[in-house]
């Protein structure tokens, strides 16, 4: 019997597939006819946003959209941020929701929002589906737009284009060596794309990663998008190394700092992700400088606008020169969207990982167990008391127990518990007659962005013998915001911590410190600390370790754990392997970046 193969045009991957079978991706069939898509109307996401979060920062400040997200991806990137749901969420999962298009639409006008994006996993992975919402979104007057990695086809970017008003598109290299370590062949489909976009009138914005030894390719990009016009915005994200990512490759915030000052001189709007603290996520008039919209980290590539900072902005035009900023579309919203608990664009993945986070060091190396885990939680509309429970001691360890009980391995979840509750009690028993507590400040980042007082790693510093100053003062944001230098100088910390999570090397928060005018008693007296490895603070049970380190910073003359010790003898006990520091990125699932599923 002859065997018929067809090629797909989704993408540039252009797969040729066999009757019967699935391209690379695994989304998209062969049934003899036709190339079909395998999970048609399957939503994993359906939830308002702020386009902050997309990320978006040109198009309708503040504006609310509804955000769409499916499962898998076309691309197989090396330390994906949504690994999660690209490549470890079951597309065909009891977790996704099935709606059609019309029923999206309603979801979005309901909650009053002025449009539809699709973001997190790439449009191309359920592309008709997208295709179908665009055009009732459309005919509805939404706005539609979308996060892609732009490896459309000629074909299939026709069948989408004159439905979309927006668009970020992920660049992952100025070079086909890039593309092919992602699945792909060739940059050269996604410059066409990027071109034929800006030139059909839609808004485009370009985001591409940072590591350590790119800033070349980077500049040749922004040298290549400034030929198209110097207006389009460039997001720099700068990398953090996640799932079997070198850890090597994250270049500190003051690095990403001095390459976002060489690309101001190729392009108007230059902007400096997952580096909380920094001024560079803020819009600056390219005639002036005056700042014409401030924003803060919002988690990993996201940002939030501060509302309160807006002053005299009227419409898109700079309140210091005059000059008017034509390539901000739309009107600033009236409104400040909040978005729910793990909600609005790449806290949901959080989430799911540190699920995983969980259930990987009870013992569990089988996706499905950890698929079984999400689907109680997301199925049961869970989400935000999984937040509120991942946010203190001993609802976290309560939380492992469930975990077991779902999965029906209990014992292993006891085994767990009971050793983070032997710890905790350890510490707690140390700490009964002490009259002395330090004034701790916890830091992400740079020293001015205040991790918000109800976080879990304020919670650390209290269990550790410590007063949380963060809790003194009203902070919002996700996971704080950034505070004023006065603010700082008034609470007057005896020490600060830096988050393991977006850390920063302790010689440059001094040096931040220093050149923002932050005069307090850590700083004088040199007690600031980084944790020894990612993940000890937040994310993952090895909280515990983070525990013992601080308990050993803030009360010395009782406390004195041996916490590479300690690290060793966790990561044989749970992990069945060695604690290897050089091994360690930042993913709070994965206990190593060479840890692999069986």
């Amino acid at each position: 019997m002859e065997v018929r193969f067809m090629k797909c045009s989704i993408c540039e991957r252009a797969c040729v597939i066999p009757e019967g079978k699935t391209g690379a991706c695994g989304l998209y069939k062969n049934n003899g006819q036709e190339i079909t898509e395998l999970y048609p109307d399957n939503y994993l996401v359906v939830c308002p946003i702020s386009i902050e979060t997309m990320p978006m920062l040109h198009f309708y400040p503040g504006g609310k959209f509804l955000q769409i997200s499916t499962a898998g991806c076309n691309f197989n990137c090396n330390g994906c941020v949504s690994t999660v749901i690209a490549k470890e969420m079951d597309p065909a999962s009891r977790a996704l929701r099935k709606l059609s298009p019309e029923e999206v639409v309603s979801e979005a006008i309901k909650n009053d929002c002025i449009g539809i994006a699709f973001l997190m996993n790439d449009p191309l992975a359920s592309l008709p589906t997208f295709i179908k919402v665009a055009r009732v979104a459309k005919s509805c007057s939404l706005l539609v737009g979308c996060s892609t990695n732009a490896y459309f086809t000629e074909t299939s970017l026709a069948q989408i284009i004159s439905d979309l008003d927006f668009i970020n598109i992920g660049v992952k290299g100025l070079s086909d060596q890039a593309y092919r370590g992602c699945g792909g062949s060739t940059v050269k489909p996604v410059l066409r794309n990027i071109k034929k976009l800006y030139e059909s009138g839609i808004h485009v914005e370009i985001s591409c990663i940072y590591q350590r030894h790119n800033e070349k390719e980077i500049l040749s990009l922004a040298r290549h998008i400034a030929q198209i016009s110097k207006d389009i915005p460039l997001h720099i994200m700068r990398f953090i190394p996640l799932e079997n990512a070198n850890p090597l490759l994250e270049p500190s915030i003051r690095e990403a700092e001095k390459l976002y000052q060489r690309l101001k001189e190729h392009l108007s709007y230059i902007y400096l992700f997952n580096s909380p603290g920094t001024d560079y996520l803020n819009t600056f008039c390219p005639g002036c400088g005056e700042i014409i919209y401030k924003r803060d980290f919002y988690g990993p590539m996201g940002a939030k606008l501060r509302f309160a900072d807006m002053g005299s902005i009227k419409g898109n035009t700079c309140p210091g020169c005059g000059q008017e900023l034509k390539s901000i579309r739309g009107t600033l919203a009236k409104t400040k969207y909040q978005e729910g608990d793990f909600q609005g664009g790449y806290p949901f993945t959080r989430a799911l990982e540190m699920m995983e986070a969980i259930l990987i060091t009870m013992g569990v190396s089988d996706k499905k167990k950890v698929l079984q885990v999400w689907e109680e939680v997301l199925c049961n509309n869970m989400l935000s008391q999984l937040h509120r429970d991942l946010q203190n001691l001993q609802r976290y360890i309560q939380t492992i127990r469930y975990f077991g009980r779902v999965i029906r391995l209990e014992n292993k979840a006891e085994e767990l518990a009971s050793y983070l509750e032997e710890r905790v009690s350890l510490i707690t028993k140390g700490l009964r007659f002490i009259s002395n507590k330090p004034r701790v400040y916890y830091a992400m980042g740079k020293p001015l962005f205040c991790i918000k007082g109800e976080r879990f790693e304020n919670q650390l510093v209290e269990a550790a013998g410590g007063i949380s100053v963060n809790k003194e003062i009203e902070c919002s944001g996700r996971p704080g915001m950034k505070i004023s230098v006065e603010k700082l100088n008034a609470l007057n910390p005896q020490i600060i911590f830096i988050s393991a999570f977006i850390s920063a090397p302790v010689e440059d928060f001094y040096t931040d410190c220093y050149e923002a005018g932050v005069d307090v008693e850590a700083v004088r007296n040199k007690r600031i600390y980084n944790h020894p490895a990612p993940g000890w603070d937040f994310g993952s049970p090895r909280w515990i370790l983070g525990l013992m380190y601080m308990a050993n910073i803030l009360h010395p003359e009782i406390f004195n754990f041996d916490v590479f010790a300690e690290a060793e003898e966790f990561y044989q006990k749970f992990y069945a392997t060695d604690f290897s520091i050089s091994d360690l990125n930042r993913s709070f699932g994965k206990p190593s970046s060479k840890w692999m599923w069986k």
